[in-house]
């Protein structure tokens, strides 16, 4: 992977020529530097703001492409039937390690290591496993997708599956949209979390930041699949505290709700929610200035060991130009295509993501592309992003 960029040395570079001019030739106003002072800070306020851009986002392009050049890439796409399977053996898996920990002390070292070993890798596996069933990757029918997914919510114990959908296929639609895709930081998270203790803060609870931030950017109606998706969740986590003592206890339902906060938190396959879409590389000025139109890279893919555990999401610059592909079909398009692939950037470890942004200075809250205007083009046809007048129905859909 290449290096970061390196935004904060570019600004020390810039602010220290004006300092030297200032300086040099007396341009303070009060002649003790304040005009200078007052440039240097709209330079640190540019040069660490979010990406933004005009450019209409890349996956939509390359899918095309990618099709023209080889066609039979579209054979891959449609239901893996193994997927259910898969699914079924992790909910199993959960339910018996919550059964088996019904009488292990929660502030023990056994209860957090098997709920750091095990279980977060299982309620991650399953987090993921809902964002394949919310593409109808796992049956053909639509309805079959929606109530698997609450079947694949039940050891994440909270209700999760009928929410995730509509927020996640926005972020295909628009992504980048300030406004519209919840993936993307807000303001007040750039603002507050831009410092080695704010972002390892962000790490530790990623997982409420991703639950809380759709509400707060925009809420989807109730729908039945909603409601029934809080009752069974509900009944199902009442009936492991109350209604089957011999086998589960207060316990039980405690280590999936802590396998579902560590899942989310400092895990290595916590690393492809930083790693999808924050950059990492080096943007020059002349990228950084939307007017140029120049693409920033804001999709990266891992190819690495953990996809084993984790549907393939590595694969991600994969996933986005083909989201009607499944999780068992990703290498194949990777391999068909890899020409359009080679080139891209990616990750060597989830677990160096998670530290580097942590600890690297230039790399933070704010390194997301965002699009002005409403980014993505709409029809097609212009160079220039229109305004993604989305309807209601289009992003629900």
């Amino acid at each position: 992977m290449a290096p970061s960029a390196t935004a904060a040395a570019r600004t020390l570079s810039k602010t220290e020529k004006l300092s030297a001019n200032g300086k040099a030739n007396g341009s303070a106003a009060n002649g003790n530097g304040a005009a200078s002072a007052a440039e240097r800070e709209a330079i640190e306020t540019k040069y660490r703001d979010f990406f933004w851009t005009y450019t209409e986002e890349p996956h939509r392009t390359r899918r095309l492409e990618i099709i023209k050049a080889h066609p039979e890439v579209t054979k891959l796409c449609g239901p893996e039937p193994l997927t259910k399977y898969v699914v079924a053996g992790v909910v199993a898996l959960q339910v018996l390690l919550a059964h088996l920990l019904r009488n292990t002390p929660f502030f023990s070292w056994k209860f957090w290591a098997v709920a750091y070993v095990f279980g977060a890798t299982s309620n991650q596996n399953l987090f993921l496993a809902i964002h394949e069933i919310s593409h109808n990757l796992a049956f053909r029918s639509p309805k079959a997708n929606r109530l698997f997914a609450i079947f694949a919510n039940l050891p994440i114990a909270v209700p999760y599956s009928a929410s995730f959908r509509p927020y996640h296929l926005t972020h295909h639609k628009s992504l980048g949209v300030d406004g519209l895709d919840t993936d993307l930081p807000t303001a007040f998270e750039a603002v507050f979390l831009d410092s080695i203790l704010g972002k390892a803060f962000f790490c530790t609870f990623q997982i409420f930041f991703y639950a809380l931030r759709p509400m707060v950017v925009y809420r989807i109606p109730m729908t039945w699949v909603h409601l029934l998706n809080v009752v069974v969740q509900l009944s199902f986590d009442y009936a492991l505290v109350a209604l089957l003592p011999s086998y589960f206890t207060l316990n039980s339902l405690l280590y999936l709700l802590l396998s579902s906060f560590l899942a989310g938190s400092l895990h290595p396959t916590a690393g492809h929610f930083i790693a999808e879409h924050y950059v990492y590389e080096k943007i020059t000025p002349t990228e950084r200035d939307p007017a140029n139109h120049i693409p920033v890279p804001e999709t990266f893919s891992y190819y690495g060991p953990l996809n084993f555990v984790t549907y393939n999401v590595g694969l991600h610059n994969e996933h986005h130009d083909f989201p009607a592909i499944p999780w068992t079909r990703l290498p194949k398009l990777h391999e068909i295509a890899k020409e359009f692939y080679a080139d891209l950037p990616q990750h060597r470890s989830w677990s160096y993501v998670i530290w580097r942004f942590i600890f690297d200075e230039q790399i933070g809250m704010r390194c997301r592309v965002k699009r002005k205007q409403g980014g993505r083009v709409v029809g097609g046809g212009t160079a220039v992003a229109k305004v993604a007048a989305w309807t209601q129905e289009e992003i629900e859909a």
